[in-house]
């Protein structure tokens, strides 16, 4: 809570709240050594021993749910507005503020709940998870084509979703479990690892040094025995080209030989390989370069359908 939430609970003389102590900020303001009296009989009855104790002259903190309280909040505002004004008065503070990221342990408190009590949820494994992870990764590919932002948060949050599951299932193995905690870990120890020139004494920041030295960090990590180690080949077959001739450069001339095509297959194969090899010359992603010719083809149909 906020620091002023502090003082207002400290200088009070009657703390209120109408939840039970297993409110995480009751049980913090409990904890810290004040005392707190429950009301369960409804905001009327709140609204009568909040009133009484500030009429007879005490200092009165009252502690609001997460909702804010709405119906209390009422209550409040038409006995505040009637006629004569009763004689004190109220400050509503701000008892809290969420950090950033706050919301992600949300996610996790949600997805806890749902394991142990949806009967669906309590069925998935990793394997069953597999092709919604797939699924989220490309409509969250397809909201970034579209440019639509309403619709990247919501499948930012779908995948977001597929780590929260797969970790709280990952829990559950008696030999190898780890949790979300050990993958945000391990994700935080490698940002910082691989980034010297910010977390470290690096002072070299220019973009071509910073990308050499990633790539040296991530060589020493993974100690790999093959150039292609380590690359998926369930990739996308362009993604996959461009990944290939980007370890590839490290040990093959450009003017290497290729083998002469036997098949059409074959030269039309080693023709793509040719545009991806031309694309990565000029910076440029093939695999988003051909979603955005497919997305243009795609409009002059639906363009041609309404004519």
């Amino acid at each position: 809570m906020t620091r002023a939430a502090w003082q207002a609970f400290e200088d009070a003389d009657e703390i209120g709240a109408s939840a039970g102590p297993s409110r995480p900020d009751v049980q913090a303001v409990i904890g810290s050594g004040l005392v707190v009296t429950q009301l369960e009989g409804g905001f009327a009855e709140a609204w009568t021993w909040l009133s009484a104790a500030a009429t007879a002259g005490r200092q009165v903190a009252w502690l609001v749910a997460d909702d804010g309280e709405p119906a209390l909040l009422r209550v409040v505002a038409d006995q505040l507005n009637r006629d004569p004004r009763p004689p004190f008065e109220v400050e509503i503070l701000h008892g809290s503020y969420d950090v950033p990221g706050a919301r992600l342990i949300d996610l996790v408190r949600v997805m806890d709940r749902l394991r142990r009590n949806c009967p669906w949820d309590q069925e998935q494994t990793h394997e069953s998870l597999a092709k919604y992870l797939l699924e989220e990764t490309y409509e969250t590919l397809e909201a970034i084509d579209t440019g639509d932002r309403a619709h990247l948060r919501e499948e930012l949050g779908d995948l977001m979703l597929q780590v929260a599951f797969h970790s709280r299932i990952a829990e559950e193995n008696p030999d190898e479990g780890f949790t979300i905690d050990d993958v945000s870990a391990d994700i935080v120890e490698k940002l910082i690892r691989r980034h010297p020139h910010v977390f470290g004494d690096e002072t070299n920041k220019d973009l071509a040094a910073v990308e050499a030295n990633w790539e040296t960090i991530k060589a020493a990590e993974k100690q790999r025995s093959s150039v292609l180690e380590g690359i998926p080949l369930a990739l996308p077959a362009l993604a996959l080209a461009d990944k290939v001739l980007s370890r590839a450069a490290k040990l093959l001339a450009d003017d290497e030989p290729t083998p002469e095509p036997s098949t059409d297959a074959d030269r039309i194969g080693q023709e793509l390989l040719e545009l991806v090899r031309a694309a990565r010359t000029l910076d440029v992603d093939p695999e988003q370069a051909l979603r955005g010719a497919v997305r243009s083809l795609a409009d002059q149909i639906h363009t041609a359908e309404q004519r």
